[in-house]
């Protein structure tokens, strides 16, 4: 029996270690401590992310989840400032965000039609036209650390076509948990990356 349970336990690790981070178990969730260190990815070098200033409901998770939708949807609940990414078993894993300032939110239906790496950013002629400082990067700004899109963007379209509304990283990892974008969804550059790997092109996504 002990040479069972010494099997159990050397299965387990591994399996941690192949996930690339361990978990604590917590009242139905599993917090991710080790998902926001440093790391190279690429070209650059995300910054390790001081998670002991980041509210522990917005670090990354595995939660009990209860919905009718299929694995692999997505669910953004701008009110709680949370995704969820639909796992099998009643579970999803539960990202903290950033949503709309006051104005810019917006509620739907969408998919994701494709996805970047280290995305180029396009300022929109409204946003240029509020912010007429951003002009110079009507061309696009270059990837990079203080990329607005952050490290990966999932592009969002509905039956009308492109939305303009993003999921996308971002190096502002202070601004989760607020309304501050112009109606994209924002997360930590590791979230992003993460929810990238998970999520494939034609996901639903539900913004309530």
């Amino acid at each position: 029996m002990r040479g069972s349970r010494v099997f159990i336990a050397i299965a387990l690790a591994a399996s941690a270690a192949l996930t690339g981070c361990s978990t604590i178990g917590d009242a139905g969730a599993n917090l991710m401590v080790n998902a926001y260190t440093s790391k190279s990815d690429g070209a650059y070098k995300l910054p390790a992310i001081p998670v002991n200033k980041v509210s522990r409901k917005y670090r990354r998770q595995i939660v009990n989840y209860s919905t009718n939708e299929k694995p692999g949807t997505i669910i953004v609940d701008t009110k709680a400032k949370h995704l969820y990414f639909v796992l099998d078993g009643g579970r999803a894993v539960r990202y903290g965000i950033g949503v709309g300032r006051e104005g810019f939110t917006w509620s739907g239906t969408a998919r994701v039609a494709y996805k970047r790496e280290w995305p180029t950013w396009t300022p929109p002629a409204a946003m240029i036209k509020r912010q007429p400082e951003l002009a110079k990067y009507r061309g696009g700004m270059e990837p990079g650390l203080n990329n607005p899109l952050g490290a990966r963007a999932l592009y969002l379209y509905n039956k009308g076509g492109d939305t303009g509304y993003r999921l996308h990283g971002s190096p502002e990892w202070w601004s989760i948990g607020n309304n501050v974008s112009s109606g994209c969804i924002r997360l930590i550059n590791q979230d992003v990356i993460d929810l990238y790997n998970r999520a494939q092109p034609g996901a639903k996504v539900i913004v309530m």
